[in-house]
């Protein structure tokens, strides 16, 4: 099992607490800073998992997600999303695009740690 795990938020403070949790679980983590910013680490790194904010300047999480998606060696990791929105319409969009589950901030630790460890390939 691949314990690396990405995160994708523009937020700087939400990287922060989600790395220190995954971190603290023995989880490695490799943090991006928008979409954009995810894919060209893509480029380089193997996950095993992707956990993306939705709203994000470049590049939006459902467009990172068919992004990553698109890849076929990306096309089965786990994909999360964790953000501040709840609408119906926006769980869908992200369902739609490839997500495998969802989060909406704020989070608890240990709520964050049982999807990862629940979907975690």
């Amino acid at each position: 099992m691949m314990k690396k795990i990405m995160t994708v938020d523009d937020s700087p403070t939400v990287r922060q607490m989600v790395g220190m949790t995954l971190r603290e679980a023995g989880y490695e983590v490799i943090e991006a800073v928008d979409g954009v910013d995810a894919l060209r680490r893509l480029e380089t790194e193997s996950i095993g998992m992707l956990i993306t904010d939705l709203n994000m300047p470049r590049l939006d999480g459902v467009g990172l997600i068919r992004a990553v998606r698109d890849n076929p060696a990306n096309r089965f990791i786990p994909i999360i999303m964790l953000t501040t929105e709840s609408h119906e319409k926006k769980k869908q969009d992200g369902k739609a695009a490839g997500a495998s589950g969802w989060i909406v901030k704020p989070f608890k630790p240990e709520q964050l740690l049982g999807v990862v460890r629940m979907v975690m390939i």
